[in-house]
């Protein structure tokens, strides 16, 4: 099982390539082998997306104007997987398959559906024969699709199961499987292992983060509960491991978004590198 970063855990600092060669091998030698990278950061963006990032509080900057398969090749990090939206997998698979295998993966993963109304059995159930579809797509060139889950797929449908449980079920496990992201699980407030049992060998990827409290000025009596670096946080980390392990997961993925140790993102992950190491 790989040790593996998610790019956008590193936004902002890959703002230059001389910039990004250095966070690269930082990684690299903290004990990570692998990276899981996002179409939007390696390519020419949109002029409004800097801009979306920037205001929600995670800006990507100027990322995709820098040569990845060079960085990437110079680095020796191996690529788990490529994230993508659904709408450009239909529109032009041959594209996708052709980067992703420039990359040398052959994973692509839907990084979720942000316009899907989760609380609507009805709407899940139409959003399945489309990845369905793009998962066929994909297969002829050789290259597999994973859905990657926000906290929205835990909502509950008209019936009253997860959202996430309908869509496991109406995908075919031939053309779909899962990029399981645990911490979303457990900002949903679900039991993040029962669910990586439940997922068994469709989980083919995990993102793992801990949540915990980092005291930032006097402390009182309450706190607020944060992403942390593993192994500083309450989430039963080992034991969604062990699941992992039992289940096959092909690679472990580091991603938080926001308060890093120092508030530095690089540290953050060197710091989370011992714990991988420790328990992988």
């Amino acid at each position: 099982m790989k040790r593996a970063i998610q790019q956008f855990q590193l936004r902002t600092t890959v703002q230059s390539e001389e910039q990004a060669r250095t966070t690269l091998r930082l990684v690299k030698e903290a004990g990570y082998e692998g990276i899981d990278l996002n179409g939007f950061m390696i390519r020419k963006m949109p002029f409004y997306l800097p801009m979306l990032t920037r205001l929600a509080g995670m800006p990507i900057g100027r990322s995709g104007l820098l040569n990845w398969k060079a960085l990437i090749d110079e680095s020796r990090l191996e690529v788990v997987g490529l994230h993508e939206d659904l709408g450009s997998i239909l529109g032009d698979p041959e594209a996708i398959v052709e980067e992703v295998r420039s990359f040398g993966t052959g994973y692509v993963v839907v990084t979720g559906m942000f316009r899907c109304d989760f609380s609507r059995q009805e709407a899940v159930i139409e959003l399945s024969p489309k990845l369905n579809w793009a998962g066929k797509l994909l297969k002829q060139g050789r290259v597999n699709l994973l859905y990657h889950n926000h906290n929205s797929e835990f909502r509950k449908v008209e019936s009253g199961r997860p959202a996430y449980e309908i869509l496991i079920k109406y995908t075919d496990p031939e053309c779909v499987n899962l990029e399981y992201d645990s911490y979303w699980a457990i900002v949903a407030s679900c039991d993040t292992v029962r669910w990586m049992d439940a997922l068994g060998n469709r989980a083919k990827m995990l993102h793992i983060n801990d949540r915990g409290t980092r005291v930032k000025w006097p402390a009182g009596s309450m706190l607020k509960f944060d992403s942390i670096e593993p192994g500083f946080g309450n989430v039963n980390l080992l034991g969604l491991i062990a699941s992992a392990k039992e289940n096959g997961v092909e690679a472990i993925i580091l991603e938080t978004h926001k308060n890093w140790v120092d508030n530095s993102p690089l540290k953050s992950a060197q710091l989370s590198a011992e714990f991988l190491k420790n328990h992988l």
